[in-house]
Parts: C-alpha cells; sequence; structure tokens
C-alpha cells in the first residue's frame, strides 16, 4: 500500500463562537476542488489576512477554512491548458483565503483562471514580497499613468498609510519612476524609513485626518489613498485641477465626507483600484512592471520572512499596526 503525502497548513476553525487556528497535518484529498494543483513555496502576510486569522473582521464565514490572499508556487499537477507540472505562478485575489482555502498551507488546489505565470527571472519569494500588496500599489501607479499624472507634475503626489505594505510599495514604486513623493504616515519614527524608500516629504496622518472643505489649497498632483474616510476626502480637496486620486484602502472607514466639488469644479478623477478581481489583461500588465520598475535590493530591504507557525502572532501584530513593510511566510519547511 502506499503511503499518502502528507502537507501542513494552518487551518481555522469556529469554537465556542471564536475563530482559532492551528498548524495541521493535511492530504491532497482534503483540498477543494480545482483545475491546478500548486506546490505553495511562499506565502505572505496583510492587513486582511491579520483580520482573517485573529476573528476580528468578517472575512472568513466559512469553516473550516485554510487562510492566506497569496501564493506563490509551481504547479504539480494540472487539468487546464494553460499550465503544466513544473510550471512557476502567482495566486493574489478572487477570494482566496476568504471564501476559498487560500496561501497557508503547503500544496492548494485552485481555479486556472486567478493564476498568472511567474515573471521572467523571478522567484517565489520575491513575488510574494511584493504580493498583493504589491499588485495593489502598481494597479495605483498605473492608474494615475492612465489618468495623466506624470513625474515632472508642479507638484508632488502623495501617499497616504505610507508605512503599511501596500504605502511602502507605491513610495518605493513612484519615487523609481521619477515622481516627487510626500508620504502620510502617523508613525514620525517611519521616517527614515520611508526616505530610504523615495520619500523627500512628509505629513502627518493627524493632519490628514482632520475635517475639510470640499475644496482646500491645491497641493498634490496625484494621490495614491489606502486608507479611505476622511483622510480620502481631504486628498481629493487637496488635489491639483485635472489631478487624480486613486483609491485602493478604507483602513480610515468606508464614509466619505465630502461632495461632487472637486469633481466638476477641478476635474479632479477618483479611481477604484480593485486588486481582487482585476482581469487577466491589466493583471499580467501589472506583474510584468513591477519585475521592471520595483528595485529588487528596495523589496530586500523591507521585507521579513517568517515560518507557518509564527503567522498567529503576527497576525495580531500587523492589526495592531506595529508592521512596516512585507511579511512573507515560508511554506517550504
Amino acid at each position: 500500500m502506499t503511503e499518502t503525502a502528507t502537507f501542513k497548513a494552518l487551518v481555522l476553525n469556529q469554537q465556542d463562537g471564536r475563530t482559532v487556528s492551528a498548524v495541521t497535518t493535511l492530504t491532497e484529498a482534503d483540498l477543494p476542488a480545482g483545475d491546478v494543483l500548486v506546490a505553495v513555496e511562499y506565502s505572505s502576510l496583510n492587513y486582511k489576512d491579520g483580520l482573517a486569522v485573529t476573528g476580528k473582521g468578517k472575512i472568513v464565514r466559512q469553516f473550516p477554512m485554510v487562510p492566506g490572499i497569496d501564493l506563490a508556487g509551481t504547479v504539480l499537477a494540472s487539468t487546464a491548458p494553460d499550465y503544466a507540472p513544473g510550471d512557476r505562478v502567482v495566486l493574489t485575489g478572487w477570494g482566496v483565503g476568504e471564501r476559498y482555502w487560500g496561501g497557508y498551507a503547503q500544496q492548494a488546489r485552485v481555479r486556472a483562471d486567478w493564476l498568472v505565470p511567474m515573471p521572467d527571472a523571478r522567484d517565489s519569494r520575491w513575488a510574494m514580497a511584493v504580493g498583493t500588496a504589491g499588485f495593489t500599489a502598481m494597479l495605483s501607479v498605473l492608474a494615475l499613468e492612465q489618468a495623466g499624472v506624470r513625474p515632472d507634475a508642479a507638484k508632488p503626489v502623495l501617499v497616504t498609510g505610507a508605512s503599511g505594505g501596500v504605502g511602502s510599495l507605491a513610495v518605493a514604486l513612484l519615487a523609481q519612476l521619477g515622481y516627487r513623493v510626500t508620504a502620510g504616515t502617523g508613525r514620525p519614527e517611519n521616517e527614515p524609513y520611508l526616505r530610504e524608500l523615495g520619500a523627500v516629504e512628509f505629513v502627518d496622518r493627524e493632519t490628514l485626518s482632520q475635517p475639510c472643505r470640499p475644496l482646500e489649497a491645491q497641493r498634490w498632483s496625484g494621490v495614491v489613498d489606502t486608507v479611505g474616510g476622511q483622510v480620502l476626502a481631504r486628498a481629493l480637496a487637496e488635489t491639483d485641477l485635472h489631478g487624480a486620486v486613486a483609491a485602493c484602502g478604507l483602513a480610515g472607514g468606508v464614509e466619505l465626507p465630502t461632495t461632487v466639488m472637486p469633481f466638476i469644479l477641478r476635474g479632479v478623477k477618483l479611481l477604484g483600484v480593485d486588486s481582487a478581481t482585476c482581469p487577466a489583461e491589466p493583471r499580467r500588465l501589472a506583474w510584468a512592471r513591477l519585475a521592471r520598475d520595483l528595485p529588487t535590493a528596495v523589496l530586500d530591504r523591507i521585507t521579513q520572512v517568517i515560518p507557518l507557525a509564527d503567522v498567529p502572532r503576527w497576525a495580531e501584530t500587523i492589526l495592531a499596526g506595529q508592521v512596516r513593510g512585507r511579511v512573507v511566510v515560508d511554506l517550504r519547511d
């Protein structure tokens, strides 16, 4: 009789109304349906993962669940024509780690149309150092480019929530592309870190969070907003004539306390960035641009690697706002 191969996974369950997590041994037979089986080498820890693992957000509604909204690895088996064993692949979004079993397991069975090929000359660790955060940051930069926000604009671009994963990578990408970047952060101790990434000016989160008129003095040629709420309202009020704001986060709230005035009197463009269900063509473009435009040395400086067993502890840490940059989860052992 052939022994069934086993692998490790972090599994969430409900116990007395609480979400509990445990590293568990599974077999391929435990995996849900899908047409591509992936040997997962790395995943990553995002704010949404922190909410899922701790149960502090309404992220996971069906149990048991393997969390982890990102994964990267090598195809083990496939019934889909686009992928074959040995192909290196990346997955971000599509409800993985929320409605479908995700990346905190050494194997994942997924749908082929959720995957993209790994960019040439890049590996799984790089892909997960980028992860959903970097992918979202790149989509935001592409949105500003497509809206006509140029590096030579008279006013800087603002990145809110700049110390977080999306914000850090947005700062690095914009600076690499020649933009003058102002970083918005509530953590002044991180200013040297953000300056290393390319920020040249800083604005305190408290200032950005203050109530404002629908139109204020024009300060920004464009904005990548990772916060939402009042911060987004102020960003719109302070964006230059015919500028643009790429909105990709809601940690500061889902309400938008403003009026139509920025849009109809200044022609400001509010650009929604959806990284979860981004179609295939822009998804591949974003990954190609990340491979080209994001300096590997910068990415390495803002990335730390943890084992699977440490995810629950780090989930608490990221929710407490004590993580800067990127946290990669090593699934290889």
